[in-house]
């Protein structure tokens, strides 16, 4: 139930009081601590809409790739962004080295055909860590590919290999939630990335029934395997079915990797507040809370690009039933741009600052390419106000709470830079590096570094005063004394 203060607040909105007048000018009281909060940015590789910009058909052209790609999380890091969701399984086709499935076109202009020398997501996983972000593979679940590339494959597509899975929707094909063999695939799909990759999560988009308007006929699959259930609960235990074949594949190898989703923005009717047709559990079969709460998702990526009263109620719901975990709800700054709807700043600004005052687990943008181009002047806003201070990613305490032991550090001083060198911890994965001024401020210099030295070589040199600390960080993301 949405609480009597925050829905007293929307109620004055309505009444034509601004929540931005409410909001952007309460305090943002920061303590000393760093702050842990998910800042996420979807990395769109479908038709090459963030990367690649074009297709690699040389060696020089992979350099030219990789290049762009370091740039772009280059310009993600100084911005305060420390999650990114890299689209891995894109439509059917996959942008690494598979053995289910087949390469997309979008790296080499080819469908089916393997980048010269160069597996474009070990790479970005790779560029990611080096600057203290995590990297989930953003793995799209239903879609299939469209009629033509199936074609251009021939008997690796999908449709060939197994046509029992899928069903043709208009000009491309789509996966059958409703075929108890779909959740063993995709949980396959999804094994395979976690053994193969150093990855920090799996990221699930639309894990759903398509929507009206999408030409979908699943009344065989319901006559077969419906079992005399209700169709629309029918439909939504089809798609936990898949969300927890995931979960179990998953947790069997590497147990602390974050498994999340992006269901539909709104989860359902609110007791004031309708969803106009279009929610996550009725619209479109997406039982998303019950996943967090049932430990099925470890976080939530809400597609919440709503605004106004389309939003507010709607994201207090999703925190107020979020058992403690993480929901991150994902902002529409595509909107922002004038060839869409040509919302006002203000419109993202407001909604940010709502969702810290709630108690959200971060917030999350789609897309990167809107991120970069700095539409209305939000990745300035960004970076020098709202992520001004950097974020760690909050530790996954439901599943291991228990911190590494603290890791034993020596600091010599060479001229204008600091030499740390560490000790290895028993059971680290990474490390944090921090400097404490002389007002006790704590200072975060490196998350996630994966080394036992570094050097610290300051703009300053006043900088090299105070004292200087190394945390031990495991794979859950606790951190040590």
């Amino acid at each position: 139930m949405i609480s009597t203060k925050i829905s007293s607040l929307i109620e004055k909105r309505k009444r034509g009081l601004s929540l931005l007048f409410l909001l952007l000018f309460l305090p943002c009281l920061l303590s000393a601590q760093v702050v842990q909060e998910v800042r996420a940015a979807w990395f769109t590789t479908l038709n090459g809409l963030d990367w690649p910009a074009f297709p690699a058909r040389t060696a020089q052209d992979v350099e030219r790739q990789k290049a762009d790609l370091r740039q772009q999380f280059d310009a993600l890091e100084r911005m305060g962004i420390n999650v990114v969701l890299f689209q891995s399984r894109i439509r059917a086709t996959v942008a690494y080295q598979s053995d289910i499935e087949p390469w997309d076109p979008v790296f080499t202009g080819t469908a089916g055909r393997a980048p010269y020398n160069f597996d474009p997501l070990a790479f970005a996983i790779e560029e990611a860590h080096a600057r203290g972000m995590e990297l989930h593979a953003w793995m799209v679940a239903f879609p299939a590919m469209k009629v033509v590339t199936a074609r251009q494959l021939g008997n690796k597509s999908l449709p060939s290999r197994q046509p029992t899975l899928v069903q043709r929707s208009g000009d491309a094909w789509i996966m059958d939630p409703g075929v108890p063999a779909t959740a063993s695939y995709i949980a396959r799909l999804c094994q395979e990335v976690a053994e193969r990759y150093d990855i920090d999560g799996i990221h699930l988009d639309y894990i759903r029934y398509p929507e009206r308007g999408v030409p979908f006929n699943d009344n065989a699959t319901y006559r077969r395997y419906g079992r005399g259930m209700e169709r629309n609960a029918w439909r939504r235990a089809n798609v936990t079915s898949v969300v927890r074949a995931v979960h179990d594949a998953v947790r069997a190898i590497k147990p602390w990797v974050k498994l999340s989703c992006s269901p539909v923005g709104k989860y359902a009717d609110l007791s004031r507040y309708s969803a106009g047709g279009w929610n996550a559990r009725n619209a479109v079969s997406q039982e998303a809370q019950q996943w967090l709460q049932d430990g099925l998702m470890d976080w939530l990526f809400p597609m919440m690009y709503f605004e106004g009263n389309n939003f507010y109620p709607f994201a207090l719901d999703w925190v107020e039933q979020s058992g403690g975990r993480p929901v991150i709800p994902g902002l529409g700054i595509y909107f922002l741009a004038p060839e869409e709807k040509n919302w006002p700043l203000t419109t993202i600004v407001q909604e940010l600052h709502f969702l810290r005052h709630i108690g959200a687990g971060g917030q999350a943008f789609f897309r990167t390419r809107y991120l970069l181009r700095n539409v209305k002047d939000l990745r300035r806003f960004l970076q020098d106000d709202f992520y001004a201070t950097p974020a760690l990613v909050p530790p996954m305490t439901w599943l291991d709470s228990v911190a590494p032991a603290s890791p034993q550090l020596t600091i010599e001083r060479k001229n204008y830079a600091l030499q740390l060198s560490w000790t290895p911890s028993p059971d680290a994965h990474s490390y944090n590096l921090y400097r404490v001024d002389t007002l006790g401020h704590r200072h975060l210099l490196r998350r996630r570094f994966e080394g036992t030295s570094f050097t610290y070589r300051p703009a300053l040199p006043s900088l090299l005063n105070g004292h200087f600390h190394v945390t031990a960080v495991d794979r859950y993301g606790n951190e040590s004394q």
